[in-house]
């Protein structure tokens, strides 16, 4: 799933406003351009395993009582970029918590690679031996 894909349900956001730091100088810092999307994770209608991998990507983002995620943009000077920001951020985390992991298949090392590994150590261990004081 890519995150153009990813359909943002409105009732499911809610957006505030704050004074961004960073660029922008005076207009910076008199405007509120910064914004900041709390998004109600159960009103976005995943299911428990594609939710559960969003609220781990989504990390300190998600809030104590795991039902909301707060996400941040500020960006930009303009608040309409750092809306667009932000929404794209969580579209993006969406689609990747979209994404199924692909289970680890347990390997262990074959008996003629452990040889090789030994036999290596053993040379090695023969080296430095060699490197000791030399008698007359």
């Amino acid at each position: 799933m890519k995150p153009e894909d990813v359909a943002l349900p409105e009732e499911a956001l809610e957006e505030s406003y704050l004074a961004a730091s960073g660029p922008g100088g005076q207009h910076a810092n008199t405007t509120e351009t910064g914004v900041q999307l709390r998004v109600d994770l159960m009103a976005l209608g995943l299911s428990g395993r594609v939710l559960n991998r969003l609220r781990h990507l989504g990390g300190s983002k998600v809030t104590k009582d795991r039902a909301a995620m707060v996400i941040t943009a500020k960006g930009s000077r303009s608040r309409e970029d750092n809306r667009r920001e932000a929404r794209a951020r969580l579209a993006e985390m969406i689609a990747k918590a979209h994404v199924v992991p692909r289970k680890r298949r347990k390997t262990k090392p074959s008996r003629a690679a452990k040889a090789r590994r030994t036999d290596a150590k053993v040379q090695r261990g023969k080296v430095k031996k060699m490197r000791g004081k030399v008698d007359y």
